[in-house]
């Protein structure tokens, strides 16, 4: 699926999910909204336009869901997703996860900004994510395996 010619959305709002969630975290989203946007769901007392919105919902969510609930075109919209943060915020920095130091009370990795803040992320994290946001500030570092 080419994802040129989709606009782009963020696939994971419209399911109001998280990049980290696993895909059975994202179909139980995926039907709950379904459900509750369905066009046959729908009362007869809804006035005409909030149709039509509830409509344009329900045909979002099933398109997220087409991206997401696939993990080949997951993937690729993730490596996309990946490719517009790095244009869209400055990395600071590329730091290599054995680089961090590990917090063993807190069962995260650690490094200090040079705005005096820190960069956190939980072992799970590290697995799946490899920008960083500082706790302190708007810089973000890029984790490398």
């Amino acid at each position: 699926m080419a994802f040129e010619h989709i606009p782009r959305k963020d696939w994971y709002r419209i399911l109001g999910a998280e990049p980290s969630e696993n895909l059975t975290e994202l179909k139980q989203k995926y039907q709950k909204l379904v459900l509750l946007y369905h066009p046959d769901k729908q009362s007869a007392d809804v006035p005409a336009g909030e149709v039509e919105e509830r409509v344009q919902r329900f045909i979002e969510i099933d398109q997220a869901w087409k991206i997401l609930g696939n993990e080949e075109t997951k993937k690729e919209y993730d490596l996309q997703r990946h490719d517009d943060l790095m244009q869209t915020w400055p990395v600071d920095a590329q730091i290599y996860l054995e680089d961090m130091s590990w917090n063993k009370d807190e069962e995260c990795y650690t490094h200090l900004c040079r705005c005096g803040g820190k960069y956190t992320i939980s072992r799970n994290e590290a697995e799946e994510v490899s920008l960083v946001c500082c706790d302190t500030c708007s810089l973000i570092i890029e984790i490398l395996r």
